[in-house]
């Protein structure tokens, strides 16, 4: 699953996506234009340093998160800051980077420093383009209608005017109330609209620490649903970066920083795309395996291996905190806490399981 990092040039978007993933690609306006980058970012988990501080494992592997950072394009009048919207449609979730930074080297091209403006032009441009496919649509489908009057044609065009009704009102298909029946048959459009959306404000090192949604032009904004806002300041993030673990943590204590900006962006991410993690434990490898909520422990037993699944008996399954508490599998179970779940269970975030299988 990925995230395409989307932004206007000059919004830090690139730097970014570097301190999330490690890469090291060029950024400004000395980066590579009209080619997108790919990385993968571990998801900080405080449980599975915990299980990996009781298991002593040769390796512990962390959830991951993939991003793509997608270059900014002109658009078709010129402006700087349109998207590679054709790659945009195959990802799982959009992140736009909103600079709120000011630097005089490197001026913003639309002239002033505005995140809800860019947010809002950005949403604007992936209104238009979801418009333009639904109407496109829609001509096609009142032509097939009248050769012939199909149920599935018709529930298509019910569902396909919702859309055009809230796309015109200027609110995002995720914003339009759709459930899980209409989401299903909109799948393979792919709208720009109906994809979740985090929203990344790049803070400039004197507003760090400041929440800058709690202005009131934002209200209307952050209350919208499958949508998630956060804010970083890139420069202090790669100040960080380069610092020992110890003198990093004591700049954060002296500047009353809680947490990383970065951890708070890719737990985000991870939420958006709708994820949560199971683990599995050993001397061998502590991991945390990343599934769709809503996942059976015969899926997840799929994630880890097919043969796992196709021989699936039942999974022993504890609480991470549970387990940690007892400090082994085998106390677990003398306490009662180690379940023997079925194929139908659905797995829970935090869950420690064990498949037992036959093939």
């Amino acid at each position: 699953m990925e995230i395409g990092i989307v932004g206007r040039a000059l919004s830090g978007k690139t730097t970014l996506f570097n301190l999330l993933t490690g890469n090291s690609e060029k950024t400004g306006l000395a980066g590579g234009r009209g080619t997108s980058h790919t990385g993968i970012a571990r998801v900080p988990d405080d449980r599975l340093v915990k299980l990996a501080e009781l298991f002593h494992p040769k390796k512990t592997t962390p959830a991951t998160v993939q991003y793509v950072d997608v270059p900014a394009l002109p658009d078709a009048h010129g402006h700087e800051g349109a998207m590679n919207l054709a790659q945009l449609r195959t990802m799982d979730a959009l992140m736009v980077v909103l600079r709120a930074f000011e630097n005089a080297e490197a001026p913003h091209p639309a002239g002033s420093i505005d995140p809800v403006r860019d947010l809002v032009h950005v949403e604007e441009e992936f209104l238009l383009q979801d418009q333009m496919v639904v109407e496109r649509r829609l001509e096609r489908l009142e032509k097939d209608l009248k050769k012939r009057r199909a149920p599935e044609l018709e529930a298509e065009k019910e569902v396909l005017e919702r859309c055009l009704a809230s796309l015109e009102e200027g609110r995002p298909l995720r914003d339009a109330g759709l459930d899980e029946a209409a989401r299903k048959l909109l799948r393979g459009f792919t709208f720009l609209s109906l994809k979740p959306l985090l929203a990344v404000v790049n803070l400039d090192e004197s507003r760090v620490g400041e929440d800058p949604f709690s202005e009131p032009r934002w209200a209307d904004l952050v209350k919208r649903p499958q949508t998630a806002y956060t804010s970083v300041c890139a420069t202090l993030e790669g100040e960080l970066a380069e610092m020992d673990p110890a003198d990093a943590a004591e700049l954060m204590e002296e500047m009353g920083l809680a947490d990383r900006a970065l951890d708070r962006i890719i737990h985000a991410s991870y939420e958006l795309l709708g994820l949560i993690s199971f683990f599995t434990v050993g001397e061998d490898e502590c991991r945390a395996w990343p599934i769709r909520r809503g996942t059976t422990a015969l899926e997840a037993a799929g994630v880890i291996h097919t043969d796992i699944q196709r021989g699936f008996i039942r999974a022993e399954t504890v609480r991470w905190d549970e387990l940690l508490d007892a400090g082994s599998m085998a106390f677990c179970r003398q306490r009662g806490t180690l379940r023997l779940e079925g194929k139908t269970y659905i797995a829970q975030d935090g869950d420690v399981m064990h498949f037992r299988f036959n093939i």
